[in-house]
């Protein structure tokens, strides 16, 4: 298998992006009274044995429900008509925590359906915030199919994890938020499972920063959707598996990738428990696996930085409860 996949497809531009700079800064005034202005922290370097000048993390698991997903969730029930039926969305995890964390603030009702490789801790962050929890199936989507079932009887809006132009959308103001932070930024590590958060962050920055995906060797949805020309089945495990690990990337999201995205990078799971282990060393930051992947692609070398490379890593998610630090 590949490593690392340079992308070089041309995508086809006769359709608009399902995301772009004006609905990204839409979005932005639309949810900024509703989420955190996550920070950023510099960290020197060589703390972790890299050579390179400057290193900052973008702590999005700050973010309320513990990832980035609040961007999204809380951009489609502002953006859209929310039925009487409520809410309905399918999640690893933590997609479901921040559409569950954004019904409760709205005041509507929201089923959420994880399969059971879902954490306990983001079991229980979805119960906490009043959501009805379905626990069912092997993988995401198996939850995905019994969401879809729902929301055909119910009648309720689909909250999709990440191919959603409003998903999409918020996603992006991560970008907007970082560029005004860091504007002298080069190069930016996302990890990568379905697509939505590397998808928005490329259709903010636009070729204007290197974009950097980073994908688990055992769920490599956008490397194979790369090789094949459009987003295809791939391998669903690993220990990211709750929150990087989708059959395929989205559609919303792929060309996005094709055209913005520098490259992408698998990294073996042993790598993506380096990078935890590492993070809480050093910074004594917790970081679930999908959160803290794309740290793997530059701690273990899989990434080779030049010596004046001003580089930021997104931390985006650390709801776990599987600390052994």
């Amino acid at each position: 298998m590949t490593e690392i996949s340079s992308i070089s497809s041309t995508p086809d531009l006769a359709q608009p992006f399902a995301a772009d700079r004006d609905t990204i800064s839409q979005a932005c005034q639309r949810i900024q009274p509703h989420i955190r202005r996550t920070p950023i922290v510099e960290i020197a370097a060589a703390n972790f044995g890299l050579d390179i000048p400057q290193l900052f993390f973008k702590l999005e698991f700050l973010q309320h429900s513990g990832s980035f997903k609040g961007r999204g969730a809380m951009n489609n029930l502002l953006a859209r008509k929310v039925p009487k039926a409520g809410v309905v969305a399918a999640s690893g995890g933590n997609h479901g925590a921040a559409v569950a964390f954004a019904a409760q603030k709205c005041g509507v009702p929201a089923k959420i359906f994880v399969p059971s490789v879902s954490s306990p801790a983001k079991q229980n962050l979805i119960r906490s915030y009043g959501a009805d929890l379905i626990v069912g199936g092997d993988l995401y989507d198996d939850a995905l199919a019994a969401s879809r079932k729902w929301a055909e009887e119910s009648g309720a809006m689909t909250v999709h994890a990440y191919d959603q132009p409003e998903t999409l959308q918020g996603a992006g103001t991560v970008g907007l938020e970082l560029e005004a932070q860091w504007p002298e930024m080069e190069t930016l590590f996302i990890s990568v499972g379905g697509g939505g958060l590397l998808g928005g962050i490329a259709a903010w920055y636009q070729g204007r920063a290197k974009l950097i995906g980073v994908e688990p060797e055992l769920a490599p949805t956008l490397t194979y959707a790369l090789a094949a020309g459009r987003p295809v089945d791939a391998p669903a495990g690993g220990i990211a598996s709750d929150s990087l690990a989708p059959k395929r990337v989205g559609e919303l999201m792929f060309p996005l990738a094709q055209k913005f995205v520098k490259e992408v990078i698998l990294v073996p799971d042993s790598a993506i428990q380096q990078a935890q282990q590492k993070l809480w060393d050093v910074m004594r930051v917790v970081t679930e696996p999908g959160g803290a992947a794309a740290f793997a692609a530059l701690l273990s070398g899989k990434y080779k930085p030049s010596a004046v490379e001003k580089i930021c890593v997104l931390l985006c998610g650390a709801n776990t409860t599987a600390v052994k630090f």
